[in-house]
């Protein structure tokens, strides 16, 4: 009976330190896993114009989406591209719904403790745009007003944080959020002045105000993989500092970016090529 006891008691804490390791989160899958399968799996946005959407013809396009073409060229893979909204940004890498995040990621310290952040490719503040009619040229002129926001931005955690007194109006996605301002649902929009900047100029009724156009710190936007996986990461920056060498950064937003900005925009206000801020 004794022997028998043991043995149960023996068999259950092996079970147990099975079902502990296979309980351990996966890290991403590493650069030969991603040859292998032939296909490299990138989070972009699908709406966010210039930087990642989806053209008339169904097809990806911006300076991430460029960004991202080329990874899969030098991996010498496909790429599936995965829309993703911004507050799902770290949910899809940690449940291995993809293999990278390319969606305007800002760099946060909480967004690190999550994710693991390659160099960075682009440097962001935030803006807010609004009518030209009733234009916003400082934050403090929304004090109990209405300022729409996307969830799980920078542009969320800021205005929460710095000015509690004025009203978010939260979307999930970017073409709400932009359809609300639209529709007169908001005294304006605030993302990153990249963004608000290329918006205002597609919609001539709307303007991001001098003083509205740099807000908050000057942060970097980089790829992020699934926390852990080094191996990808450590790829990434390889990559990202060999671009560098040859200005793809600057390429991508003369082919990106500089139809939307206009011929007089300056490539090295947003443009970081080999890491280097």
């Amino acid at each position: 009976m004794k022997k028998s006891l043991k043995f149960i008691i023996a068999t259950l804490l092996a079970l147990s330190a099975i079902s502990s390791i296979s309980a351990k989160p996966k890290t991403g899958r590493t650069v030969k896993e991603i040859k292998k399968s032939k296909e490299i799996k990138i989070a972009v946005f699908s709406d966010k114009k210039p930087f990642g959407f989806v053209d008339e013809n169904g097809e990806y396009q911006g300076y991430d989406v460029y960004f991202s073409n080329r990874i899969a060229k030098d991996l010498g893979v496909k790429v599936k591209y995965v829309p993703v909204e911004a507050a799902a940004r770290v949910e899809v890498l940690a449940t291995g719904k993809v293999d990278l995040v390319l969606a305007n990621f800002t760099v946060t310290p909480e967004r690190a403790e999550k994710v693991d952040f390659a160099l960075p490719y682009m440097k962001v503040a935030l803006g807010i745009v609004s009518p030209k009619s009733a234009l916003v040229t400082d934050p403090a002129q929304l004090k109990g007003k209405t300022l729409i926001i996307a969830k799980g931005t920078t542009a969320e955690s800021y205005f929460s944080k710095n000015y509690p007194e004025i009203k978010l109006l939260k979307f999930d996605q970017y073409s709400e959020a932009y359809n609300a301002l639209l529709d007169g649902r908001g005294d304006g929009l605030s993302t990153d002045n990249t963004e608000v900047l290329a918006w205002a100029i597609e919609n001539p009724s709307f303007a991001v105000g001098a003083g509205a156009d740099s807000i908050g710190s000057l942060d970097a936007i980089a790829p992020a993989v699934q926390k852990g996986n080094k191996d990808l990461l450590d790829w990434l920056n390889k990559e990202i500092e060999s671009l560098g060498k040859e200005k793809f950064f600057h390429a991508d937003y003369e082919a990106t970016l500089r139809s939307v900005y206009g011929k007089d925009s300056d490539a090295d206000s947003l443009v970081v090529e080999g890491g280097k801020l």
